[in-house]
């Protein structure tokens, strides 16, 4: 495996792999790897010639009280990860690297699917993600790109943008990994002690609650969401940012439950931001009637 720290030397690798007709899988990373991230890597080497994984804490799309400073790090550990996955190249560049002195371009989706849900909450966080993408698309120049499902909006965003430049990539998403108690893997996870984390298993078991009320027949989207938010345990380290059924395709807001569906919710434990999502399957049955 290689690390590479800048760009001029990333060009010269992908130069070479275009030339040898090699198919590059590129996974996108911030670091602080978990099985999550494990499991994107793993799909990668599977299905292309290289795997390109990143390592990038990106400025830009942390807001100015975000946790930037404090995001976790560890080099060392990522990289015995990323070659026991199989990984052959991993690019760990600096700030200057991505953004250098004079940088003053920016790629933004100007669609409603960035302006709900996180992108309500954390206005030029999705612009930053997709300059940083856009960079590392240029850069890499991959067959296949893989992004997990937790972050469903940035997922969603990212095919729209591939989408309307015409970048032959395909943007890959692969399920999301959890814990053996339910909690979705996030890196952000180690921000929690160990009652703050048992605190953070209130997002799956409500989507396991909403799933249950699916299945027994609700149908309106205001009432279940105020059902989560009723079993919300009463806790002033506990805030929902928020909690929406949407539609899979557009994420906006559903009145009434379709074929299309998503639970999407974001809730702080302290200062921690976590997040989940999942489908909420109505029977075909009855979306034929």
């Amino acid at each position: 495996m290689e690390l590479i720290s800048t760009t001029r030397r990333l060009i010269e690798k992908v130069s070479a792999l275009r030339y040898d007709q090699k198919t590059v899988g590129l996974v996108p990373t911030m670091g602080y790897l978990h099985e999550g991230h494990r499991s994107l890597l793993l799909r990668s080497v599977a299905e292309n010639d290289i795997t390109i994984m990143t390592l990038f804490v990106n400025p830009t799309q942390f807001g100015a009280n975000e946790d930037l400073s404090t995001y976790p790090r560890d080099l060392e550990r990522d990289l015995e990860l990323a070659r026991h996955a199989g990984v052959d190249i991993v690019f760990a560049p600096d700030n200057d690297q991505m953004y250098p002195d004079g940088s003053a371009t920016w790629v933004e989706v100007d669609s409603p699917i960035t302006t709900v849900l996180c992108g309500a909450s954390r206005p030029g966080h999705f612009r930053g993600v997709t300059t940083i993408v856009t960079k590392l698309f240029g850069l890499v120049m991959p067959r296949r790109a893989y992004f997990g499902e937790k972050d469903f909006q940035q997922l969603a965003i990212i095919r729209r943008m591939t989408a309307d430049l015409f970048l032959p990539i395909e943007i890959i998403g692969c399920p999301i990994v959890r814990e053996s108690d339910g909690l979705a893997m996030s890196s952000r996870n180690s921000y929690l002690n160990p009652i703050q984390r048992r605190k953070g298993l209130y997002l799956s078991r409500a989507i396991a609650h909403a799933q249950e009320l699916v299945r027994q027949g609700e149908r309106n989207a205001h009432a279940l969401r105020t059902a989560l938010v009723d079993i919300l345990p009463d806790d002033p380290e506990m805030r929902i940012d928020y909690i929406e059924c949407v539609d899979t395709l557009t994420l906006q807001p559903l009145e009434t439950l379709t074929c299309s569906c998503r639970l999407i919710l974001a809730v702080y434990v302290d200062t921690t931001r976590l997040i989940d999502n999942a489908p909420l399957t109505i029977p075909t049955t009855e979306t034929k009637e």
